[in-house]
């Protein structure tokens, strides 16, 4: 069996929803497509729905019945498997599975030098993409950020070919555009050999941000249906901002995005049955109403989605390692801690916009390792205990009795290395860690990124390879503006 990077939990996982308010909530999703419907943006999308016998009122409003939305569950697969590379299957998503990785749209990072806020580029792309290629608790690749300094509506394809060439994890991507999508997915298909072999070993996922749960706009749509028709995976997540674009009631917020989420379904369904779609459960975030600014680390964010993604039993697309601090401080810690622990309790499958802060405007490398140490203390958290002959260890309690001691005897030796030992956690006595220069955990983090960047030399692409993705970039580059 080839062995993978995921988490699987061995114990008990936690619950915020019963079966019974899960039930009801879906049920309040199928109303809302029943009698409120949504509006689509894209002509193929409602001949698509036509085509399946939903009428379509007001020149593009549908409402989409349950019969369709059951079918479409139905049909929609329940794993999902990323590769890296070289065709390893290491990211099944299915069960309780957890995989954790960076975010892909910060305009900004935090500048290892000055320690303060910049506009990102396309060189901290690649230190952010190596960085999380070098950490061996982040899992699968995004973007990191978003380089202003090359021409935005080529964003897509030099981000995915710098994705591409430094590191050998699965990714997620985002292209602003339709177009971009489909040069990106020509870029993957060039790595692995074709877009057969990418089909039945896919090594990236797009990740389509939807305008909204009930308005669903044109690129979003076109992305769904070209991805489905590939049978390529992709998420599809409308946003409820609650309070804003929908109620500001959880349980509103989440029958309202989860509508949004099923209409995905049903078209990629229809599109191709079997098509391999991730779904977030229904993403809601709260608005601090002080500000009107969007929280990433509010503890009612938490948990609620992953649970209606796992009542669907489908491949889910999780939040975590993010916080609404603007710099890598003990708020920092304290909000990554709190959404990796919760969303890693919930069993969900792709973790991403780790080291995010700002509420999703900064990228920070150095809080990218300090998270990469807590999915470090969490994933030996959530390991269950052994309770056997050998750990329970009577027989050598009595031989050693009330007088002896444990250090350095065989069993000690044989098992110690079983608990968990910080990289960057400090556990040193105060007086050897003043001695050591008393650095802080964001010092020693900035440290530990120097090193990794001077040291980590990502696996290389071929030079034909490297060739084939710049020319697919100087080809759109050649386009024009649309």
């Amino acid at each position: 069996m080839l062995r993978t990077h995921q988490l699987a939990f061995e114990a008990p996982f936690f619950r915020k929803l019963a079966d019974d308010q899960l039930r009801r909530i879906h049920q309040a999703s199928l109303e809302i497509l029943e009698r409120t419907g949504v509006r689509l943006f894209d002509a193929d999308a409602l001949a698509l729905l036509e085509r399946a016998g939903v009428p379509v009122t007001d020149g593009n409003r549908v409402r989409v019945p349950a019969h369709l939305v059951e079918w479409a569950l139905d049909r929609a697969p329940k794993r999902i498997t990323l590769c890296d590379r070289h065709g390893r299957r290491v990211m099944p998503l299915e069960g309780h599975n957890v995989f954790y990785g960076p975010g892909s749209d910060c305009p900004n990072v935090i500048d290892l030098d000055t320690g303060t806020q910049r506009p990102a580029t396309l060189a901290d792309v690649e230190s952010g993409v190596r960085l999380c290629d070098a950490l061996p608790h982040i899992d699968f690749i995004m973007s990191f950020c978003m380089a202003w300094d090359v021409e935005q509506r080529l964003l897509a394809q030099h981000q995915m070919r710098t994705m591409l060439a430094n590191s050998p994890k699965p990714s997620i991507f985002v292209t602003p555009d339709f177009p971009g999508t489909v040069d990106v997915v020509e870029m993957a298909a060039a790595v692995v050999g074709g877009e057969a072999a990418l089909r039945q070993n896919p090594i990236t996922a797009c990740y389509i941000n939807v305008t909204g749960p009930l308005r669903h706009n044109q690129d979003s749509l076109q992305k769904l249906m070209f991805l489905a028709e590939k049978g390529l995976p992709f998420t599809y997540v409308p946003v409820v901002l609650r309070g804003l674009n929908g109620p500001v009631t959880l349980a509103g917020a989440l029958a309202l995005a989860n509508a949004g989420e099923l209409v995905g379904v049903v078209l990629a369904q229809l599109k191709r049955e079997g098509a391999p779609i991730i779904i977030s459960g229904g993403t809601n975030d709260m608005v601090d109403m002080r500000s009107l600014v969007g929280v990433y680390a509010a503890p009612e964010n938490r948990v609620n989605f992953m649970e209606m993604a796992h009542f669907y039993g489908l491949p889910m697309f999780g939040l975590g390692g993010a916080s609404d601090a603007k710099l890598p401080d003990e708020q920092a810690a304290a909000e990554a801690a709190l959404s990796l622990l919760t969303e890693t309790l919930s069993g969900a499958h792709l973790i991403h916009d780790v080291g995010y802060l700002a509420s999703g405007r900064t990228a920070s490398h150095e809080q990218t390792v300090i998270c990469n140490e807590l999915i470090g203390w969490i994933k030996r958290f959530a390991q269950g205990v052994e309770v056997s002959d050998e750990t329970l260890a009577l027989d050598l309690i009595d031989e050693i009795g009330p007088d002896g001691q444990f250090l350095g005897i065989p069993h000690t030796s044989a098992h110690y290395r079983e608990d968990w030992y910080p990289q960057l956690f400090d556990r040193q006595h105060p007086d050897n860690w003043e001695a050591a220069g008393g650095a802080t955990l964001r010092e020693r983090a900035n440290a530990h990124v120097r090193k990794f960047l001077a040291e980590h030399a990502p696996e290389p692409l071929p030079d034909d390879t490297l060739a084939e993705l710049d020319r697919i970039v100087e080809r759109a580059a050649a386009r024009g503006t649309p």
